[in-house]
């Protein structure tokens, strides 16, 4: 093999595994659920987050809620059985949706990055993400919208 076929192969190679790389958290699927809005914030079931399989229970990280009424989806990740975390989809920097990437947002028109409780880990953005105080009572959660 020659350098030159050698050089090409090599770069092709190691560009393949980047974009397969950066493609594994979109693979995992996301759950989006509508959200039951009442005068002063939405209510979602925890099961949302129970995923069941051949006899075993685990949970799944996130789930997306979606209601007609809000101008951006809410990401809701799952830490534990009482601690949640509930972020406004919308960008601090110049107001685009953000995507959920596993256990980060990312922003497509700027780039900006959030961790999973909406603090900025990467600019352009200068401002954490909106956020929502959540409750748990039995099976069932509250996102307190009146800080919206």
């Amino acid at each position: 093999m020659k350098r030159r076929e050698f050089i090409s192969k090599g770069c092709t190679a190691c560009l393949s595994v980047a974009v397969l790389g950066s493609l594994f958290p979109s693979c995992t699927t996301t759950k989006y659920i509508p959200g039951e809005l009442n005068n002063n914030g939405l209510l979602l079931n925890a099961d949302n987050f129970r995923i069941q399989k051949n006899g075993s229970i685990t949970y799944r990280e996130y789930v997306i809620v979606k209601n007609e009424d809000l101008k951006f989806p809410i990401c809701v990740y799952r830490f534990s059985g009482t601690e949640y975390s509930a972020l406004w989809m919308q960008c601090a920097h110049q107001g685009a949706e953000v995507q959920v990437m596993g256990s980060y947002l990312h922003c497509p028109a700027h780039g900006s990055e959030y961790n999973n409780r909406g603090q900025v880990t990467n600019g352009p953005a200068i401002r954490d993400l909106k956020t929502f105080p959540v409750t748990v009572n039995n099976d069932q959660l509250f996102i307190d919208l009146r800080k919206r």
